[in-house]
């Protein structure tokens, strides 16, 4: 006879293959185990409402999710890709390096490595294959691995939820996230590179002196957003979540009063989107707050931190095998149901280990971002394969070489801890 939990996760499973999205499969699943179980139902709902009304930092998803949107209908892409030639565009591969490098400054301002992609991919994918200079596929593959530095960059959806599920400082979790997220952009821009080279892929015309102070000047209030927004958070001024309010006013100010370059309607259907996908995560948050009730019931994390235990795992140890778990986790299931009903089983042992958590969080979040590359379910492979009309296994080819920098990249900072807590150091954190 199955346990109710058993029954639970094999409804989850169910639920999802069938197509149910993954947060209304949890909720049904966490009632179908409270029926079982014999507990109240009322339960689970009272912890979805306990766990969102005392999160006030939640309300920063969907302002970075909206201020997203807004920078992707008004000029503020373009005008950072301009800029990104003058820096790097003189290079052989130029347009790849523009490709990170735009991705490394729009990092600073969404926090999503979909808005990312989407946002800064039909502009620069556009420009890569003008005339044929670089292949679709390729343009495709460096655009989606360029997106994953979003998330790892400061602001930072991802480590919203891992500050939630861990009680982390959200703080020095965007500090720490900003070594490794420079660290991807290098490894991306030497293997583009090595693979330039190797391919003849042409260098860019030099943009004339004359020209550069006019498209830095364009640029310029568009590279302000970071600015305003880091030193907003880490001088004090104002909270992450006010933070992101903030990016959302600078964003539609920019767009709409300085660039004036967004109508009523682009406006109503950026509202319009990232309320659509701020009800998808919200649902999604849900789902995990009512499961993650089941797995603190049936005791699974500290079940599991005495299961290490007894094989005496050092905390490089542990760290390692939690990176095998959630890299071929990342190639199965979405990166936020890994962080939102996997992780927070892993954290009372990372606590019982010495292991840093906010080390732990950026390496989880580096984890799930890879797991956004990596096939059969990496969504950004779906989406740059949608948006170049291009075969899935083409771009997943193309892309191969930047997930290997990507994994080292990720081996680095976990051997390294000190590559991301040196910056939360300097600015005050003490573990």
């Amino acid at each position: 006879m199955l346990s109710p939990f058993a029954l639970c996760i094999i409804a989850i499973t169910a639920l999802a293959a069938l197509g149910l999205p993954i947060g209304h499969a949890m909720v049904a699943s966490s009632i179908l185990y409270l029926l079982l179980s014999g507990l109240d139902l009322g339960t689970a709902a009272e912890q979805i409402l306990n766990g969102l009304f005392n999160s006030y930092v939640l309300l920063a998803i969907p302002l970075f999710i909206l201020a997203a949107d807004l920078m992707n209908i008004g000029s503020l892409t373009d005008r950072l890709l301009q800029f990104c030639l003058v820096l790097v565009g003189r290079f052989r591969g130029g347009l790849g390096h523009v490709n990170v490098v735009a991705n490394m400054i729009f990092a600073g301002m969404s926090g999503s490595a979909i808005a990312d992609a989407v946002g800064i991919g039909r502009i620069i994918i556009g420009m890569m294959t003008k005339g044929g200079k670089y292949p679709v596929a390729y343009a495709g593959a460096i655009t989606a691995s360029a997106a994953i530095i979003g998330p790892i960059i400061p602001p930072s959806i991802p480590m919203v939820l891992y500050a939630l599920i861990s009680d982390t400082s959200i703080g020095y979790l965007f500090l720490g996230g900003f070594v490794p997220g420079v660290m991807l952009g290098l490894a991306f821009m030497i293997m583009n590179s090595i693979i330039a080279r190797r391919r003849g892929f042409p260098v860019e015309p030099p943009i004339p002196v004359r020209e550069i102070p006019k498209i830095t000047l364009r640029a310029f209030p568009a590279l302000m957003l970071p600015v305003i927004l880091l030193f907003g958070i880490y001088g004090g001024v104002m909270t992450p979540t006010e933070g992101a309010a903030a990016a959302a006013f600078y964003a539609l100010f920019a767009s709409t009063v300085l660039y004036r370059a967004v109508t009523w309607k682009q406006l109503y259907e950026a509202i319009l989107s990232s309320g659509k996908a701020s009800t998808s995560v919200g649902m999604l948050i849900a789902g995990a707050l009512a499961f993650n009730y089941v797995v603190t019931v049936e005791n699974i994390p500290n079940a599991l931190a005495r299961f290490m235990a007894g094989y005496d795992f050092s905390a490089g140890g542990f760290l390692l095998l939690v990176n095998i778990i959630l890299l071929i986790l990342g190639c199965l299931l979405e990166g936020s149901t890994i962080l939102l009903v996997v992780v927070p089983i892993f954290i009372p042992t990372a606590k019982a280990l010495g292991v840093d958590l906010v080390h732990f969080g950026v390496v989880v979040v580096v984890n799930i971002m890879i797991g956004l590359l990596t096939p059969p379910y990496g969504l950004l492979l779906f989406v740059l394969a949608s948006m170049t009309k291009q075969p899935l296994w083409a771009i997943v080819r193309e892309a191969a070489p930047f997930i290997v920098a990507a994994i080292l990249v990720l081996a680095l900072i976990t051997i390294l801890p000190d590559s991301i807590l040196w910056l939360p150091r300097l600015m005050g954190y003490k573990h």
